[in-house]
């Protein structure tokens, strides 16, 4: 059940119950530089992570409306109807994901969209469209394991979600490992199916953990007040959040749609993977924290205070780290040694993660305010700032690359964080509805 005494919440507690979920997304950051790393180390290095790149890009894109199952996983499941309702609502939107992943993947489709819209070079549009069928499977299986992984945190079974996280990370590394040792499968095809199907087995683990929360839920003939029980009811919820992480989403296509029209397109669109893949590392936790916030405030919003210092505290920890990295001799270690780059690449992946070195914080910030709106049932605010972040991120992009033709890679780092403060200012603002 979610906090919602009168005791005092310590900030022990709130780190008890977070650790688990950062340590999920942190494991999670790590198979990016690790699916990357091997990438760099075989034939054709360049165009494959860039293809890689593009691949992963569209289908997060594609998967982003499931992408709150979690949350609303959390939210709303307290009994047997409110499980059966919100697990048909989750299979139909794997449904439509899935569909709109074999889209993409038609001989007819994905060319149009590679070379008419990114803009990629003929033979990196082809990698990108062979990794992407790879990848069909993996929004639906995603949409699954979000589900389940909500049920374990409403339960206080956070440990949980991250044991599942261990078995996409093994399944997914023996996967790249056999496949890089037995087949000449190209770079970008291979870390695409090795992501796929450890994913598949992360949302099988998910739902055998929660096996028995989903007994006691059958069992239970309980109705809880407030129960959403029709599909239009929980769409009317839901949509507000999935809006959000479609435009969340859609911020990364967005960037490699300008880095395939800058300066150093190759160079910028292979390096970016591994610049994303390193940031996300530190910038994981402040992801999990959404959930912490939602779980931990109080029915009455009573922790929401300790709840938001801890947060805080956490994201200028994590930014400070990130910038000794950014700005010592290590920067060029993780590029050329752990990360695997040419020694041509790594001056492009350097100045980048420098400028985006406050996103980290940021992130902490955005999870504590997005909370906050969803205590509150006013989930439309939070689209608005999404809406706002990819407006700015957009408007830097054409003004950083059709103005002062910034190398690719440095102008969407520069359009990330200045869509990032735009958001985060924007809720900051509006501060005051959201705690009314």
């Amino acid at each position: 059940m979610l906090a919602s005494t009168d005791t005092p919440l310590r900030r022990k507690a709130i780190l008890l119950f977070w650790l688990p979920l950062a340590a999920t997304w942190l494991m999670m950051s790590l198979e990016g530089p690790y699916i990357a790393a091997i990438v760099a180390r075989l034939p054709s290095a360049a165009h494959s992570l860039a293809a890689y790149g593009v691949a992963t890009s569209l289908a997060w894109l594609i998967e982003s409306p499931i992408m709150m199952l979690l949350s609303a996983s959390a939210a709303l499941v307290r009994d047997r109807a409110s499980y059966l309702a919100l697990r048909r609502f989750a299979f139909l939107l794997n449904g439509v994901v899935t569909l709109g992943m074999i889209v993409l993947a038609l001989p007819g489709v994905f060319p149009f969209v590679g070379e008419r819209l990114i803009g990629l070079p003929p033979e990196i549009s082809r990698l990108a469209h062979a990794a992407s069928g790879a990848m069909i499977l993996w929004p639906a299986a995603i949409g699954y394991r979000r589900f389940y992984q909500g049920i374990l945190v409403r339960h206080h079974l956070t440990n949980r979600v991250a044991y599942g996280t261990v078995i996409r990370l093994v399944t997914m590394s023996v996967t790249a490992a056999i496949l890089a040792f037995t087949t000449d499968m190209p770079g970008a095809v291979l870390g695409a199916t090795s992501m796929t199907v450890g994913v598949i087995f992360e949302a099988s683990a998910s739902r055998w953990m929660a096996r028995h929360v989903v007994r006691d839920l059958m069992n239970d003939p309980h109705v809880a007040d407030g129960t959403l029980l029709r599909l239009r009811e929980i769409a009317r919820f839901y949509y507000p959040l999935a809006l959000t992480s479609i435009l969340s989403m859609a911020l990364g296509p967005l960037v490699t749609f300008g880095l395939g029209r800058s300066r150093a397109p190759i160079e910028s669109l292979a390096v970016w993977p591994v610049v994303n893949s390193m940031l996300f590392m530190f910038r994981s936790g402040g992801v999990a924290f959404q959930e912490v916030a939602i779980a931990l405030s109080g029915r009455r919003r009573e922790h929401e205070h300790q709840v938001r210092e801890t947060g805080v505290q956490l994201g200028l920890v994590f930014s400070i780290a990130l910038a000794f990295v950014a700005f010592t001799p290590l920067d060029v270690v993780w590029f050329a040694h752990v990360a695997g780059l040419p020694p041509r690449l790594v001056e492009y992946a350097v100045w980048p993660v420098r400028v985006m070195a406050a996103l980290p914080f940021l992130e902490y910030l955005l999870s504590i305010q997005r909370a906050q709106w969803i205590l509150s049932h006013r989930t439309k605010m939070i689209t608005a700032a999404t809406a706002i972040e990819t407006g700015g991120l957009a408007l830097t992009l054409i003004v950083a690359i059709g103005v002062f033709d910034l190398v690719g890679a440095l102008a969407g780092a520069l359009a990330m964080v200045i869509g990032r403060i735009a958001a985060n200012g924007f809720l900051y603002l509006r501060r005051g509805a959201a705690a009314a």
